[in-house]
């Protein structure tokens, strides 16, 4: 057999063992939380409840969770305001991923937001102003941004091959990049993914590759071997000035009957 086959079969076998049947928590801890909202520790009682409802009922949503990846996103309309985001995902099928989003990856993480991600043939068949809520994922492979921290090199790039062609609608309902933020405050905003070099801030990532022990460098010269698609138009519509986010507006009482 061939080394190509050879690399292939491998590639093949990590990507179903450690994407598939690996728990998105086998990355370590390295992230904890910066504002803990306000409130009295847990008592007894609801440590009691806790403990009594973890055994007696399911969680099926929370158990199809199988992917976790780590990126950048910035306030559609405000690149200064950029923050990490912690996804934790559940593969629907080829075509649909939908990720929760956190400040960190340790247990008592604020969640921030959520994600959902589309294959590029979803993403054309959507309506014109429908496109405009959503973001390529090109750069943030190519540039090694996004990473999959907790499973080796080989089955992360996999799931980056298969993560470049997608589009992510993303809503943060807790904006933890502004300061004093320790409740999740005004409307939701619509975040973007970085799109070019130089975008994304530097310290930002730094302190991220740090704490992961990786290079971004290293990962964006690792998966030059990945094809660039080609980003359909409509998408990353903030580069051509179109710009949404949402606003709260009062109804009138006939409105809302």
């Amino acid at each position: 057999m061939k080394g190509s086959g050879i690399q292939f079969i491998f590639t093949f076998i990590f990507t179903i063992i450690f994407i598939v049947y690996v728990p998105a928590a086998s990355a370590a801890e390295n992230t904890g939380l910066n504002i803990t909202p306000p409130g009295v520790e847990k008592s007894i009682k609801t440590q009691v409840l806790e403990t009594g409802a973890a055994v007696l009922q399911t969680q099926a949503p929370i158990d199809a969770i199988n992917v976790y990846v780590d990126g950048l996103h910035f306030h559609n309309g405000d690149m200064n305001r950029q923050v990490e985001a912690h996804h934790y995902c559940s593969v629907i099928n080829e075509e649909f991923i939908q990720c929760t989003i956190y400040d960190s990856n340790g247990k008592n993480a604020r969640l921030m937001g959520i994600e959902y991600i589309i294959s590029e043939k979803s993403f054309q068949t959507l309506p014109q102003e429908e496109k405009k809520l959503w973001h390529s994922h090109v750069h943030e492979v190519k540039s090694g941004q996004l990473i999959a921290p907790g499973i080796p090199e080989v089955a992360e790039h996999e799931l980056m091959k298969k993560l470049i062609s997608t589009y992510g609608k993303t809503w943060h309902t807790w904006n933890v990049e502004q300061p004093n933020m320790s409740l999740p405050l005004g409307s939701p905003a619509l975040m973007m993914g970085f799109t070019a070099d130089g975008q994304a801030n530097p310290t930002l990532v730094k302190d991220r590759d740090k704490r992961f022990n990786i290079s971004v460098e290293t990962k964006k010269n690792n998966r030059t071997d990945i094809p660039t698609p080609s980003i359909q138009p409509g998408a990353d519509a903030w580069q051509t000035g179109q710009i949404v986010q949402l606003q709260l507006a009062p109804l009138s009482r006939t409105a809302s009957q």
